[in-house]
């Protein structure tokens, strides 16, 4: 049985298999700390929790419109409004199976072959293989670490071509963390709104800002870039709901149809139960937020403080999301059957180390690694200690 050549485009993600081969280890009774996993390490709270039993005790277990229940898209529409003072239609959301399915249907609706979407680097992993099978192709936007990783207006208008058609914002990012401010972000705009881009907007991180931050919103600066902007959010890391996937996209009406027709001849509608847990979550309380939120802000400015104690390492600061950057520059290429790439040296540490941690090269920077600080203070002390030991015995 012969496999389509489609699949010659695309290559598997390097965030999954760092999360299935920790698991492999764990379950061979290995004491490993996982610092890959793109997830909260926080329970999804009882009252979402409680929302999905009462759903199937009353039944609701049965298909539901493709998009979504209209209860939960009054739940996205409610979100919007009190987060974000967006003022959307049910018409003009979707409900999919995760942020990752929404942005894959996004981009088969939206791009041709040949298209160009610009896509800032360091880039989440899946941007790239996704465009290429919707057959366009991801144009990456070098940023420099000693900038914060920030895209600047003058890059956007170098990358320019006739074929470009749209560009990724992803801020908070995976996988440095990188966030802009009102005043970046406006910058930015005012170069894509005269170039006549469209725009996806991938908020999935948009909660997880620390140390006082203020996150500037694409059409809360740009309102007039509504019908070229889309949307794309989850509930994934905001209420530690990465198991339940429900992603949700907020769009131009007809570009919202088109998904919804492609979702109906893909999954169908996403978990009827996960949909019910998913309105709880967006539409009731949001008091599990702010502590979680606050969490990760400790534990930030821990991670840094002790990467930037280790000789050599150069860790910019992130300001927000759950994720680390580090250059690991300085332990690369240091002798025979030494690492010589994040990647290999992320190879180093789970097996040396048993620390799990992805290495930079499939975000674009092989120089460096990822580390998600989703986890205990405890695991993150434990974790920096075997990382500084076997980076010490690489000489």
């Amino acid at each position: 049985m012969n496999i389509s050549s489609r699949l010659d485009l695309i290559k598997p993600s390097a965030t999954m298999m760092v999360t299935e081969k920790a698991a492999a280890l764990r379950a061979q009774g290995v004491d490993l700390i996982d610092f890959g996993a793109g997830e909260p390490d926080f329970d999804t709270p009882e009252s979402i929790k409680q929302a999905a039993q009462e759903a199937m005790r009353r039944g609701q277990t049965k298909y539901t419109p493709v998009g979504g229940t209209d209860e939960l898209k009054s739940a996205i529409v409610t979100k919007l409004k009190r987060d974000n003072g967006l003022s959307y239609e049910k018409r003009e959301v979707l409900a999919s199976c995760g942020g990752k399915h929404a942005l894959f249907e996004a981009f088969q609706v939206l791009f041709n072959p040949g298209d160009e979407v610009l896509v800032p680097s360091p880039f989440w992993v899946s941007y790239p293989d996704m465009l290429l099978m919707a057959g366009a192709q991801a144009r990456l936007l070098r940023t420099a670490a000693e900038r914060d990783f920030k895209l600047q207006p003058e890059d956007v208008d170098a990358a320019l071509t006739p074929r470009t058609k749209a560009i990724i914002i992803n801020s908070p990012s995976n996988p440095a963390g990188v966030a802009y401010d009102e005043r970046e972000l406006a910058a930015l705009l005012e170069v894509i709104a005269a170039r006549d881009l469209l725009i996806i907007s991938d908020d999935v991180y948009e909660m997880m800002v620390y140390g006082g931050f203020r996150l500037g919103r694409v059409l809360a600066l740009r309102p007039d870039l509504r019908e070229r902007t889309l949307l794309v959010n989850s509930v994934s890391k905001t209420y530690a709901m990465t198991g339940w996937r429900i992603g949700y996209t907020a769009g131009p009406a007809h570009v919202i149809k088109a998904m919804s027709t492609l979702q109906g001849q893909m999954t169908s509608n996403p978990s009827s139960i996960a949909q019910a847990a998913a309105a709880r979550a967006l539409g009731g309380p949001q008091d599990s937020v702010p502590p979680m939120m606050a969490e990760f802000g400790k534990r930030c400015a821990f991670i840094v403080e002790r990467l930037r104690a280790i000789p050599g390492i150069r860790c910019p600061q992130p300001q927000g999301a759950f994720y680390v950057f580090p250059n690991v520059a300085a332990y690369l290429n240091r002798g025979t059957n030494k690492p010589t790439t994040g990647d290999e040296l992320a190879g180093y540490l789970i097996e040396t180390a048993h620390v799990a941690v992805v290495g930079g090269t499939d975000f674009g920077y092989p120089d460096h690694i990822r580390i998600s600080y989703a986890n205990s203070m405890p695991n993150l002390e434990r974790g920096l200690d075997r990382i500084e030991a076997a980076l010490r015995q690489l000489g």
